[in-house]
C-alpha cells in the first residue's frame, strides 16, 4: 500500500496544492512556517479522518475559505482507492471512499494504516496519562475494531455516569439502581478493555526494547511499564469502593479511564532524568515499536511520517535509525526537515529511490 498523489485544498496555510508521490521515500524541505507539517497532517488526515495537531476540526480550514478538502490516491494490492475528506463550516465532516461516504468513522480506521513521529510526541512525557492512554488506544483500534467499539460504549456510558452523579448532587438525591445500570456497563466494557490492553502491552514492550536498543547503540536501559487500577482490583469491586467518593467528587474517580505508562530510563522517570536526545530516542523507538505492531498483526507495512525528527538527535542515532530504514521493513515514507543538506545526505544512506519537494 502506498499514497500514489495527494491533492489538498483550504487545508490550514495550504489553499490549493497537489503532489504525486514516489513510493519509497519522499521528502519535504523548507523553512519553518512554510507548511511541510501540514501536508504531513493532511496524509493523516486520510487515515484516520481527524488532525494529529489540532482535533478541533473546524480549526483546520484556511482563515480566508469556508471549507477545506483533501483528497488522496492510493494503491493498494495493485487496485486503486480514492479517500476524500472534506468538512464545511457549520456542517459535519464527510468521508468517502470511491465516492461512498462511510456512517461511521471508525470503520475506516486502520483501512490505511500509519504512524507518524512527531516533536508533538513529546506531550507523552510532559502531558497528564489521558495523551498516554491515546497511544495505547490508537495502536490497538488500528487492527482490533471491536476493542475501538469497546472504547467508544465505554466512554459513552461513564459520560452518562458522571452526568447522573452530578443530577444527584444538584438535586440532593440518590438512585443506586439507576446507578447500578451504568456500573454493570463499565465494568463488562472496562474489563474487556483492560484485558485487550494488557495482552497488548505484552507483545509490545519486548518490540519497544529492541527498537530503543538500536537507536541507542545499547547505550543505555529503559523500561516501559502498564499502570492500571485493575491489576489488583476487579472493574465492578473499584466502583463499588469509590462510590462515596464519586459522589462528593461528582464524577467516577476510578476505572480503566485511569490506567497510564510509565516512561523510565534505568529505574527514574526520564521525564525528569532523560537528555532531550534520550527523551527523542525514547519516543520514536515507541513509535518504531508501534509501527512493527501494526504491521505484525494487520500483515500491511503501514505509511510512516517522519516530522522534523532529526534534530536534536547526535549523529550516531541519527545513522541507527538510517539503517532500520534500510533494512527494507519498511514501506512509503515521509520526511519533514528544515536542512535541504542534511535530507539529501540522509536519504541518499538508504540506497531507496526518494523524491525531494522544496516549499
Amino acid at each position: 500500500m502506498y499514497l500514489k498523489k495527494i491533492s489538498i485544498l483550504n487545508f490550514k496555510n495550504i489553499e490549493t496544492q497537489s503532489f504525486d508521490f514516489e513510493k519509497k521515500i519522499n521528502c519535504f524541505v523548507g523553512n519553518n512556517g512554510v507548511g511541510k507539517t501540514n501536508v504531513l497532517d493532511a496524509i493523516y488526515y486520510l487515515s484516520f479522518a481527524k488532525s494529529y495537531f489540532n482535533t478541533i476540526a473546524v480549526q483546520n480550514i484556511n482563515h480566508n475559505a469556508s471549507f477545506f478538502m483533501i483528497e488522496g490516491d492510493y494503491i493498494v494490492d495493485e487496485r486503486q482507492e480514492k479517500i476524500i475528506c472534506s468538512l464545511k463550516k457549520g456542517q459535519k465532516k464527510v468521508l468517502k471512499r470511491n465516492d461512498k461516504s462511510y456512517e461511521k468513522f471508525s470503520e475506516h480506521i486502520g483501512q490505511f494504516p500509519l504512524v507518524i513521529i512527531s516533536p508533538s510526541d513529546r506531550d507523552f512525557v510532559t502531558e497528564g496519562s489521558e495523551t498516554r492512554r491515546k497511544f495505547i488506544d490508537g495502536v490497538i483500534s488500528q487492527q482490533n475494531k471491536n476493542y475501538l467499539n469497546d472504547l467508544i460504549s465505554y466512554n459513552k456510558v461513564l459520560s452518562q455516569r458522571n452526568a447522573l452523579l452530578k443530577y444527584f448532587a444538584a438535586n440532593r438525591t440518590f438512585d443506586a439502581l439507576n446507578l447500578s445500570v451504568y456500573d454493570t456497563q463499565l465494568a463488562d466494557y472496562g474489563t474487556r478493555i483492560y484485558l485487550v490492553r494488557k495482552q497488548f502491552l505484552e507483545a509490545f514492550i519486548p518490540i519497544f526494547n529492541d527498537k530503543y536498543k538500536i537507536i541507542s547503540g545499547d547505550s543505555e536501559r529503559v523500561n516501559l511499564l502498564y499502570i492500571s487500577q485493575l491489576h489488583d482490583s476487579k472493574m465492578d469491586d473499584l466502583l463499588k469502593k469509590s462510590l462515596d467518593k464519586d459522589k462528593i467528587l461528582q464524577f467516577t474517580s476510578a476505572g480503566i479511564h485511569k490506567d497510564d505508562l510509565s516512561f523510565d530510563i534505568g529505574e527514574y522517570p526520564i521525564k525528569k532524568f532523560g537528555s532531550q536526545g534520550q527523551q527523542k530516542s525514547y519516543l520514536i523507538a515507541l513509535k518504531l515499536a508501534q509501527f512493527e505492531f501494526i504491521k505484525q498483526k494487520s500483515n500491511v507495512t503501514p505509511i510512516l511520517l517522519l516530522d522534523d525528527i532529526f534534530d536534536k538527535l547526535d549523529e550516531n542515532r541519527v545513522s541507527k535509525i538510517i539503517d532500520l530504514v534500510n533494512n527494507n521493513q519498511f514501506g512509503q515514507i515521509f520526511i519533514t526537515d528544515t536542512h535541504s543538506e542534511r535530507t539529501e545526505n540522509i536519504v541518499k544512506m538508504s540506497n531507496k529511490p526518494y523524491q525531494i519537494f522544496r516549499l
